[in-house]
């Protein structure tokens, strides 16, 4: 008896990209969450900012203005506004994690003069300027795991459109109603995508199939659920547990 007659390489690789995705994409999903949780700017307080420096823990440090998010693709970390005398203080300290704080002026001083000990006024505005160099050329070890994360959540998305674009039509929604709702927080959309269409699909395309207006909805109307509770859990639970 002759052996079958082996598949060509087209027909296996449609064989395989299936179980690939299947298992990859959560897997960079679950790269990204945690580098881009550890690295999320947590509120904090200048007394902590005053500690830290201190303690020598204040790595990087930058005066800002606020955060520019307006460019910013998806689940890439948030950037500063740069300003000389922004109100909004931010470092990172030597674990990698992000801090700031609102309120200090420029002229501020760290502790009351002592002339014994050569600390009077604007000496933590000295101590900070010969830290604040570092940020954008390094920015240590937060910017290292923030360039991870947006590694990760870069190729995350680049493999999720191209399968939902240049893949076999979705099942439970339209190409349009997942590209929309791909793109809510926290990587939620991706993972229910995942789920309805790799994991769980149905076995054959859904009657009525959601649109993209009906994306477009679930979008809007799960991004104030995801924020509300976001809000809430960070009342409950504190900046460091939920940062932002």
């Amino acid at each position: 008896m002759s052996p079958p007659p082996s598949q060509p390489f087209g027909g296996r690789w449609r064989e395989v990209l299936p179980v690939v995705l299947r298992w990859g994409l959560p897997v960079l999903w679950l790269l990204w969450a945690p580098l881009a949780w550890w690295v999320a700017p947590r509120e904090s307080s200048e007394a902590q900012l005053d500690r830290d420096l201190v303690t020598g823990r204040v790595v990087t440090f930058q005066r800002a203005s606020g955060w520019a998010d307006d460019d910013a693709y998806w689940a890439s970390p948030p950037r500063l506004r740069y300003a000389a005398n922004g109100g909004l203080l931010v470092w990172t300290v030597p674990n990698g994690q992000t801090r700031y704080a609102f309120g200090a002026s420029p002229d501020a001083y760290l502790v009351e003069p002592d002339p014994s000990a050569g600390v009077g006024p604007g000496w933590r505005e000295a101590r900070l300027a010969a830290i604040a160099g570092t940020w954008r050329m390094d920015g240590g070890s937060a910017q290292r795991i923030a360039n991870a994360a947006g590694l990760f959540a870069g190729v995350l998305t680049v493999v999720w459109l191209g399968r939902l674009i240049g893949g076999a039509p979705p099942l439970a929604g339209t190409r349009w109603f997942w590209f929309w709702v791909g793109f809510l927080p926290l990587g939620v959309g991706v993972l229910a995508w995942m789920y309805r269409e790799l994991w769980k699909p149905p076995p054959g395309p859904v009657p009525g199939r959601s649109s993209g207006w009906r994306g477009v909805g679930w979008l809007l109307l799960a991004s104030i659920g995801i924020s509300l509770l976001v809000s809430v859990a960070r009342g409950l639970l504190g900046t460091m547990v939920v940062p932002g």
